[in-house]
């Protein structure tokens, strides 16, 4: 969870609605509704520590007549939302790369869309090299990862607090602004919702590699709650740090270097040279998440494949003895971010759809899964011991969870601004709905008869 780094490069969305103060705001209702959501999903990877994840926790947990398709829906939006994931990364490392060489060049750079769009498949082939060649190395590189993380944070927030001018504390906590011509500012905040979530999502990515990681019952749960809280402060002190430092709104959100926060850094410092140096902290940090994206997501589809929840899952699930990697699934993944990459070519706001398709598909599966145990407990039903768990609090934490989860999805698919066209709608919706339908129909069609869900394959293993 980049929580920081993804507050800077996903403020568009906040400054247009919300502003200074709505994107603080926005950010800690989001971390608040949110902590609830990583609390019921860490008791439940405690109960069921599986690179399934939240298809295999629906498999376990909802009505026995429900067990089977359920978790086979939940298996697809886990596939769409992680390829999102990915995508994102990578257009972010790519936009940013084409923003750096925006102020390096200014005179002799002209940007066009097909740049982004090649740079992103570019990072993302570089992404799966990494997760090939060197996947042994993974934890090595997380370790890394972690040290670039904090010490990148107080890289960036230093100069912000020491070269940026000073401005007085109302301006900032007592401004909600509406750029997005949407009738009222509580409804422009909840517009910009997307970009704080877009930053505190992710919590199951550890429970996709649960299989590689020791003692995870109790491992996962405690790395998911410590990852809340850190990366949560973390990112509350940097969205602070940056409404005090923005200035004009606008000026910095048409700037040409694609993103306010390179914008923002060349205003506080001044140079061109240092402005270059901030950023590429942050493009590292993407494209480290860019990696270790694709690690999960392989793991996803590899383990979704294995139960016959994909077409040519035979293909799929096959591990390479070489690599010891399920490579397929892999290069799958490389063909799948390609074809996303291209909405940049037809849409101005590509980012912003990225950044709700995946969110709007992850969230899907979050609900589904903290439904299923909410039922289960609501009925009295047993359920697998967890060592990780909040004891007589869960099923509140589980409710409230819910309806959170709820209140976000629905605004997750909402356009930038009121008024669009077709270059401007967030089409996030319509990709998300086609997913489904596809699902539903390979189910109808062949799975239906071969898909009976990860906890039925694992019962006739114990057998």
């Amino acid at each position: 969870m980049c929580t920081w780094e993804a507050v800077l490069f996903g403020s568009s969305n906040g400054l247009t609605n919300g502003g200074k103060g709505g994107m603080i705001y926005t950010y800690l209702g989001g971390l608040t509704g949110f902590s609830f959501v990583i609390l019921s999903m860490a008791e439940m990877a405690s109960m069921a520590p599986l690179s399934g994840g939240q298809y295999h926790w629906v498999s376990e947990f909802a009505p026995p007549n429900a067990q089977a398709l359920l978790s086979y829906i939940t298996g697809w939006i886990c596939v769409l939302g992680w390829h999102t994931g990915i995508a994102g990364c990578c257009y972010t490392v790519a936009n940013m790369m084409v923003g750096v060489i925006a102020i390096n060049y200014p005179d002799t750079y002209t940007y066009k869309p097909w740049h982004v769009t090649l740079l992103v498949i570019a990072v993302a082939l570089v992404a799966l090299i990494f997760n090939t060649f060197l996947a042994q190395k993974l934890p090595l590189i997380e370790g890394i990862i972690l040290i670039v993380h904090c010490f990148g944070f107080f890289g960036i927030l230093i100069p912000l607090w020491v070269l940026s001018p000073r401005v007085p504390a109302s301006e900032v906590f007592g401004s909600i602004e509406n750029r997005g011509g949407w009738d009222n500012n509580g409804l422009a905040c909840m517009a910009g919702l997307v970009g704080p979530i877009y930053a505190l999502i992710g919590p199951d990515s550890a429970v996709h590699m649960a299989e590689e990681i020791r003692d995870a019952s109790r491992v996962l749960p405690m790395g998911m709650v410590w990852t809340l809280i850190l990366n949560g402060s973390t990112g509350l002190v940097m969205i602070i740090t940056f409404a005090f430092c923005v200035g004009d709104i606008d000026k910095v959100l048409e700037s040409e270097t694609g993103f306010p926060f390179i914008q923002v850094f060349l205003n506080a410092t001044g140079s061109v040279s240092a402005t270059t140096g901030m950023t590429v902290v942050i493009m590292i940090m993407q494209f480290c998440a860019a990696i270790s994206n694709v690690a999960t997501t392989s793991r996803q589809i590899y383990s979704f494949a294995r139960d016959k929840g994909l077409p040519f899952s035979d293909f799929l699930a096959q591990v390479n003895p070489t690599f010891t990697v399920p490579l397929n699934a892999l290069c799958v993944s490389l063909v799948i971010v390609s074809l996303l990459s291209l909405i940049n070519i037809g849409s101005s706001v590509a980012f912003n759809a990225i950044m709700s398709l995946g969110t709007a598909a992850l969230l899907s599966s979050y609900i589904i899964s903290i439904t299923c145990v909410r039922i289960r407990r609501w009925r009295n039903q047993p359920l697998p011991p967890a060592r990780w768990s909040m004891g007589k609090f869960t099923p509140i934490c589980d409710t409230i969870s819910i309806m959170v989860l709820l209140v976000i999805w629905v605004f997750s698919f909402f356009p930038l601004t009121k008024n669009v066209d077709p270059t401007s709608m967030n089409w996030s919706v319509v990709i998300f709905g086609g997913v489904v339908t596809v699902s539903l129909g390979y189910y109808v069609i062949y799975a239906r008869r071969v898909y009976k869900g990860p906890v039925t394959r694992i019962r006739l293993m114990q057998q």
